[in-house]
């Protein structure tokens, strides 16, 4: 073989790896359109169709953005991702029979999901489904029509599972708003602030292993208990919940199970078929507390006058 021969060879195949390597990229931002299509690079100029196109040419700690109004489909995320909605007036995921979003990332990974229209379709699973990561961030997003859980938070392991919820209405979900249970080997903190639990089954649930805060929130209309505190194994779970309201609920407005242990302060907590309760566990108040007009009214199992 000639050297000149040799040379072009050479330079073919360095082209051939170069351009692979182009092909294989994955961009830090990434766009989607509801006229889209998932074979286009998920530029700003030839965006992809679906989440699910989209999230596989995005690197990690990247993020998928809209463009304008549509439906983008059920998504599975395994690696720190922001997937931002704000550039359509509708961001929508609708599933029937399945989850809509499910959270399945690394140990340090954290997800942001903001400005989506979640709908289950009164069929299906969890309007968000978190297995694995390090933190979910769900802000200014609806999130309804599921037969499980609104939002499903269920880490299996690690001690640094965090749930940020806030301005965000959580509706219709038959199994529950937000329901915070962390498997036997790990634990998790929630926080809700500004957000509206209105005809579910429940409000906030939470199990053991768990502290959670809900700060300026409205549950309302559920057909089971507002906000739940209670542990089925020895660890224990703590609520606290601040200046919201609680409000013709079916059952109770506030309940503490078994090991549970819920800090209550300026709630209003009004035409329920019961006010607070007790079973198993403690309902602390700080004197503040607004409960009139509940079938039952309950009281507080200890009162702690605020410093």
């Amino acid at each position: 073989m000639n050297g000149l021969n040799w040379f072009k060879k050479l330079s073919l195949l360095l082209f051939c790896m170069f351009a692979a390597a182009q092909v294989h990229a994955q961009a830090t931002r990434t766009w989607v359109s509801g006229v889209g299509d998932d074979a286009n690079p998920c530029s700003r100029t030839a965006p992809c169709k679906t989440f699910a196109g989209a999230i596989s040419k995005t690197a990690a700690s990247g993020e998928i953005n809209v463009l304008d109004p549509g439906g983008f489909g059920a998504v599975t995320i395994t690696k720190a991702i922001t997937i931002d909605g704000s550039g359509g007036s509708i961001a929508g995921v609708l599933v029937s029979g399945t989850n809509g979003i499910v959270v399945n990332a690394g140990a340090n990974d954290v997800v942001v999901l903001r400005n989506l229209d979640i709908n289950g379709l009164g069929t299906g699973l969890n309007g968000v489904n978190f297995l694995a990561g390090a933190a979910l961030h769900v802000e200014n997003s609806n999130i309804y029509g599921f037969t499980q859980q609104g939002i499903n938070f269920a880490p299996t392991t690690g001690t640094t599972n965090a749930l940020y919820v806030s301005h965000t209405k959580l509706l219709s979900n038959t199994g529950g708003a937000v329901f915070v249970a962390p498997g036997s080997s790990a634990t998790a903190t929630a926080t809700l602030t500004d957000v509206t639990m209105e005809g579910n089954l429940r409000g906030l649930r939470i199990g053991g292993g768990v502290t959670a805060t809900a700060r300026n929130c409205v549950a309302t209309g559920n057909s089971a208990v507002a906000f739940n505190a209670g542990s089925a194994d020895s660890r224990a779970a703590v609520m606290s919940l601040e200046s919201s309201t609680i409000a013709s609920n079916i059952s109770w407005g506030v309940y503490s199970g078994t090991n549970g242990t819920v800090y209550m302060s300026n709630l209003q907590i009004t035409g329920n078929g019961g006010g607070i309760t007790a079973v198993g566990g403690q309902t602390v108040s700080f004197g503040n507390n607004y409960v009139a007009g509940n079938t039952t009214n309950g009281a507080a199992t200890q009162t702690i006058a605020p410093l």
